[in-house]
């Protein structure tokens, strides 16, 4: 059976109330049943049925590895390259950008271990989450894990064209454990992860990931 996530309640009785109050609004004014009419529920119930999919919440099992760093998100890779990261390190990192369309699971998990050091909310656009400009212009969260052995990751939360609300369930200072949830971005969206320049990638551009399960890159 199906699990909803709790960020979905609320957004799955609205639109369950709307398409209801639809119907029986068309109904009453045109109370003759039509093909018209079958159409206009079948439309409805797939908007519905699409929405609950948005939100399920799938359980996965994750293989605790000091080493092993997993994807945050489920999606596509979109960007693998060097780039100049301003906002922490302030120097030269591997970005990997996984971009999560609509038919994505929305959850976002850690992709380590660690201690969150840094923690910010950005305002900003709302660019198309695979454009390349939303890592630096839309509105996100970044956070810095730090696991043992000083060993650093940024992630970004990037927020895209229809998603409206990023959501995180840390602070700084809060001790995370690999695979538990991160958070939830709501509609399309985008992840960034900033890695050291002598990380082991394992995965390679336009590749799909699932998140908690595809493990992205290995420390040495």
């Amino acid at each position: 059976m199906m699990k909803i996530h709790k960020e979905g309640y609320k957004i799955i009785v609205f639109f369950f109330l709307l398409i209801v109050t639809i119907f029986v609004g068309f109904t009453l004014v045109f109370p003759v049943q039509t093909p018209f009419h079958i159409v206009l529920y079948v439309i409805g119930l797939l908007f519905w049925v699409f929405i609950l999919r948005f939100f399920r919440y799938p359980s996965r099992q994750v293989e605790i590895s000091d080493n092993n760093i997993y994807s945050p998100a489920d999606g596509k890779i979109v960007v693998i390259e060097r780039v100049v990261e301003n906002e922490y390190f302030n120097d030269e990192r591997i970005q990997l950008s996984i971009f999560m369309s609509a038919h994505n699971v929305h959850i976002n998990w850690y992709p380590i271990s660690g201690i969150v050091k840094y923690l910010k909310y950005h305002a900003g656009s709302h660019l198309i989450a695979s454009h390349p400009k939303s890592s630096s212009k839309n509105e996100r969260t970044s956070l810095l894990i730090e696991s043992s052995g000083n060993r650093k990751l940024l992630i970004r939360q990037i927020a895209g064209m229809v998603a409206r609300r990023i959501v995180y369930y840390c602070i700084e200072g809060d001790m995370v454990s690999q695979g538990k949830q991160l958070g939830f971005i709501k509609f399309g969206s985008r992840v960034d992860i900033f890695f050291p320049t002598d990380i082991k990638l394992n995965v390679e551009l336009n590749q799909k990931v699932t998140g908690a399960k595809t493990v992205l890159a290995t420390f040495e």
